[in-house]
């Protein structure tokens, strides 16, 4: 029995290797310690972005397409992982943190079995040879942030060693790229996971409060509808 036995055990984020086939996990990489910080980066996807539609304005594109969107925004996010063996030394680790690289490191790699594949396949004269596929990867921070992404950056700082060298100690940058529907094909579990996060976005953002015209300094109705 733990001494606090009210305090709520903390959720780990991490990141889930999924059959897009079945939806099944294949691979569940929990995260040691949760970063303590989370950048995200969040792009618009306006229609209206290049051209210039005269008239004497400083602006550039189409007048019409100002407010349209072309699709949903483009979102990266980057954050800082620490991996340490001697946070666990009741865990036997007698290949130090190897293994915990190596399976983020198989998230952008291509498996020997694939690449064979692939020489067969170049060997028997085919023209075109068609991209390795890697499984669907998610993102978990906590229940709210669950969604698709690729990994865009992966670095390694490998700070301390075993008498072996392997590695007991490592900081790794992580970068990720959201994947929407307009990065999957339609139909792909990937873009229905997205989906249904945007989905969660959407009530979130539904439950925030508002606050009245006049805290902007909008008192009056004519400033709104360009008759002030």
């Amino acid at each position: 029995m733990t001494r606090y036995p009210d305090i709520p055990k903390p959720i780990r984020s991490g990141l889930v290797v999924v059959d897009p086939d079945h939806g099944t996990p294949q691979r569940v990489i929990v995260l040691q310690f949760n970063p303590d910080t989370l950048e995200r980066s969040i792009a618009p996807q306006s229609a209206g972005d290049s051209g210039d539609a005269g008239g004497g304005g400083t602006g550039s594109g189409d007048r019409n397409e100002a407010l349209r969107l072309k699709g949903p925004a483009q979102e990266t996010w980057k954050f800082t992982a620490e991996i340490d063996a001697t946070d666990q030394l009741e865990i036997a680790a007698p290949d130090g943190i190897h293994p915990q690289l190596a399976v983020l490191e198989m998230l952008v790699q291509p498996t020997t079995a694939q690449l064979r594949a692939a020489i067969r396949t170049a060997q028997k004269g085919s023209i075109e040879i068609s991209p390795i596929e890697m499984p669907l990867t998610l993102f978990t921070w906590g229940s709210k942030r669950v969604l698709p992404v690729r990994l865009t950056e992966l670095s390694v700082n490998e700070s301390a060693f075993d008498v072996h060298l392997n590695p007991i100690r490592a900081s790794l940058g992580i970068g990720m790229k959201i994947l929407t529907v307009s990065d999957l094909p339609a139909g792909h579990r990937g873009a229905d996971l997205y989906m249904a996060h945007l989905a969660q976005k959407e009530r979130l953002a539904a439950a925030a409060r508002g606050g009245g015209p006049g805290a902007p300094g909008l008192g009056g109705a004519g400033l709104l509808t360009g008759r002030g």
